[in-house]
């Protein structure tokens, strides 16, 4: 794999959403579970791509867990420290399982609050406590963590350095360099199938696409 080749993609929910939205278009990025099978089989055949789940939804572990040890693939996940252990979330005692399983924790915060603006009042909550909750239920280190709903800025990246997070993943819809401390992510949608997931994410870059990947995430790192 070269140093551009890898992308990442990511889901949240999985099956039909139990409930109202918890935030503005939640919705959007819940795929029913034939969809996600299909998906998950393409992404199988695709060595480039790594494989990340959002949010600490209960599907989680009812439905991509089992999935994804029938195909042999690995993925992380970004459990809310806060919804862990209420309704439609995962249960504190299955994070374990994800790790037994051979699958990356991380964090994405307590509150599922944006950390441009949540890092202001709430830093050690969603950095350092979240993390720590999240290490006991998992029994592994937390060192990766994805930032909620993509939000990030100068003093977000600086804060997680600081906190020693080893990756960071965003949502900035761009290829990712293999090894790199920031990994830009695609979010599965809920109309995509296969072809979609292959042409939106999957397609090679031009040049100047490669540029302006590279100005725009740039201008959000430093501003």
């Amino acid at each position: 794999m070269s140093a551009t080749d890898l992308r990442n993609i990511s889901f949240h929910g999985i099956g039909i959403p139990d409930g109202p939205e918890r935030e503005p278009d939640e919705h959007r990025y819940w795929v029913t579970e034939s969809a996600f099978l299909r998906v998950l089989d393409f992404c199988a055949d695709q060595p480039n791509i790594r494989l990340s789940f959002d949010d600490g939804n209960a599907s989680d572990a009812a439905i991509a867990l089992p999935a994804l040890r029938e195909r042999g693939l690995r993925a992380d996940f970004f459990p809310i420290a806060d919804r862990l252990g209420t309704p439609g979330n995962l249960e504190p005692g299955a994070l374990r399982d994800l790790t037994a399983a051979g699958m990356t924790v991380g964090t994405h915060g307590a509150a599922h609050r944006p950390w441009t603006t949540a890092l202001a009042t709430d830093h050690i909550r969603e950095l350092e406590d979240a993390r720590g909750r999240i290490a006991e239920h998992s029994g592994r280190p937390v060192d990766t963590a994805a930032c909620p709903f993509g939000a990030y800025d100068r003093k977000v990246l600086q804060a997680l350095r600081k906190a020693g997070y080893r990756t960071v993943f965003t949502s900035d819809a761009r290829p990712a360099h293999s090894g790199a401390w920031l990994q830009p992510r695609y979010s599965v949608e809920a109309g995509d199938t296969p072809e979609t997931v292959r042409a939106r994410m999957l397609t090679p870059r031009s040049t100047t696409g490669r540029a302006a990947d590279r100005a725009v995430l740039m201008v959000k790192a430093w501003r």
